[in-house]
This record gives C-alpha cells, structure tokens and sequence, in this order.
C-alpha cells in the first residue's frame, strides 16, 4: 500500500467517525430558534390575553351602564302613569259628584220660585183661621199639604229655626233683641221666613231674631 493510499483512508476514517460536540452544537443551534419562535408565541397570546381583559371589563361597564339607564327610564315612566292615574281617578270622582250634585238640584231653580207660593200659602191660612169659615180652611190646607208633600218627594225640606241656637249655615240673624230668658240667649225668637233645603243643600235661609 502507498503512502497516497494511507492518506486517503485516513480521510475516509475521519469522515465516517462522527463528532458527538459538534452534532451537539448543531442540534443546540437547531433548537434555539424553537424556542425563540415558542416564547414570541407564548407572549402574544399573553398580550392577547391581557388585551382581552380591558375590553371585557369595558363591555361589562357599558352594560351595566345601560341597565342603570333603562331602570331610571322605567322608574320615571311609572311615576308618570301613578301621577296620570291618580289625576284621571280624580277627575272621575269629581264629575261624579258633580252629576249627583245636578241631579240632585237640577229643578232648585224651579222650586226656589214655588217658595214663595208657599209663604202666600201659608199666610192665607192664616188669615183664614182668624176670619174664613171651617169648610174653606180644610179645602185650602188640603191643596197646600198636596203641594209640600209634593215638594218634599223632590227633596226639599223645611229648615228647624224656632227656639233652636243660631246657626249661620242654615239661619240669617235679621236682628238681635234681649232674650226674655237667660238660656234662651244666642237662640232663635222668632221667624220672619222659613228657610228651605233641596237634598241637604241650603237654597234659602231662615231669616230669624235671635235672643242676646
């Protein structure tokens, strides 16, 4: 064998015999770009992550922004339709009341001028006491009681004046005289007119001399 021989089998040998440091740092310089390529992944998805944070919590405060609004609408449209309803409601007891009221004194104008009848009436009688015969009285009393009972089925009502206390909601003081008596003071001496009532409502005071 040659010298030429030697060298190139040498070659050969040193060729086919691996070198376990540098397969190493080759494999170390493969892998190194890895988990460079890993940890730029691994820190966007954190950035991702923190990312998401901020725009869920901002969603999650619009939200609740929203609702809080929506309450405070539903709470003022309620406090309208209670004031709305209470108002309506009120109405609706006014003018019932009201109907009632004119219903119940729809002909007060008329029987307001029949008053006046019945002072004539009642003033003729009696006279009729003092001079007439018998047979006229009963013939006039009977149409003037015709008439009262007619008058009081349409809720007109004498109003109570002899000898009670002045009450200025139902009496007219045309005068004060010394009361004869010491408990008949601050009471009711005399009528000079009766007063009327239509269905509790006074439509003529009693004009009366009171005791003082």
């Amino acid at each position: 064998m040659n010298k030429n021989e030697n060298v190139n089998n040498q070659d050969d040998a040193m060729n086919g015999t691996a070198n376990p440091d540098m397969e190493s740092t080759q494999e170390h310089d493969e892998e190194q770009p890895k988990q460079e390529e890993n940890t730029v992944v691994e820190e966007a998805k954190n950035d991702n992550v923190s990312e998401k944070k901020p725009k869920r919590f901002k969603i999650r405060h619009a939200q609740e922004k929203a609702l809080e609004e929506e309450k405070a609408k539903y709470a003022e449209l309620n406090d309208k339709y209670l004031r709305l309803f209470s108002e309506f409601d009120n109405y609706r007891k006014r003018t019932a009341k009201e109907k009632i009221d004119l219903t119940a004194t729809a002909s007060e104008s008329v029987i307001k001028d029949i008053l006046p009848v019945l002072d004539d009436f009642e003033r003729a009688l009696q006279n009729m006491e003092k001079n007439g015969n018998e047979t006229d009285i009963q013939g006039v009393t009977l149409i003037f009681n015709k008439l009262k009972d007619m008058l009081k089925k349409k809720g007109l009502e004498e109003i109570e004046a002899m000898g009670v206390e002045f009450n200025t909601d139902e009496h007219e003081a045309l005068t004060m005289i010394p009361a004869p008596e010491e408990d008949k003071k601050g009471k009711v001496l005399d009528v000079i007119q009766k007063g009327y009532k239509l269905n509790g409502k006074v439509i003529r005071f009693a004009r009366v001399v009171v005791g003082n």
